[in-house]
């Protein structure tokens, strides 16, 4: 596979846009549903985009998972993409759907909502306790915290290291 990544720097396709301002930073600009095992992607079919400061929230949030979860040797191995990627792990879709409004998705979803923070225009008729609407920071507290089974430390801490991203 080194061999096709080093003829072919984008190994993607289709499934997401080489094109788009996230590659920059490592988001795939995606499906709800990509091919590829991407570890942070944005739906593209979202109703609405990033703005700066999401953007660098998304970024970082790349960041503290691999450095939670990747040895040296394994994030230089997946330095040699555009895009991260591992097939073991359970990456997230988000989706915006408007101003801080955001749901998102686990790559190992399969049944239930397509987004946890169900669409707006779904939301009088699922009152069922699911969130929303969710600012970006707010959503991914949400997630970490749902890992930890309550306030996850090490995130709060990564946010508080980070506050040219997460400050004010």
């Amino acid at each position: 596979m080194l061999h096709d990544e080093i003829t072919d720097p984008w190994p993607f396709g289709d499934d997401a846009d080489r094109d788009d301002p996230l590659t920059a930073h490592r988001i795939a600009a995606t499906t709800s549903h990509p091919d590829w095992a991407y570890l942070v992607a944005f739906d593209r079919n979202s109703e609405a985009r990033p703005t700066d400061r999401e953007t660098a929230m998304l970024a970082s949030y790349l960041d503290e998972w691999k450095t939670r979860w990747y040895n040296t040797s394994y994030l230089a191995h997946m330095g040699r993409r555009l895009l991260d990627v591992d097939g073991g792990a359970n990456g997230v879709v988000f989706h915006k759907y408007g101003e801080n409004d955001w749901g998102y998705r686990r790559r190992s979803y399969s049944m239930g909502y397509l987004f946890t923070v169900v669409p707006p225009h779904m939301r009088d008729e699922h009152s069922d306790g699911l969130p929303g609407p969710m600012s970006l920071e707010a959503l991914m507290d949400h997630l970490r915290d749902s890992l930890a089974g309550g306030p996850a430390r090490e995130w709060l801490d990564w946010k508080a290291a980070h506050p040219e991203v997460f400050g004010g």
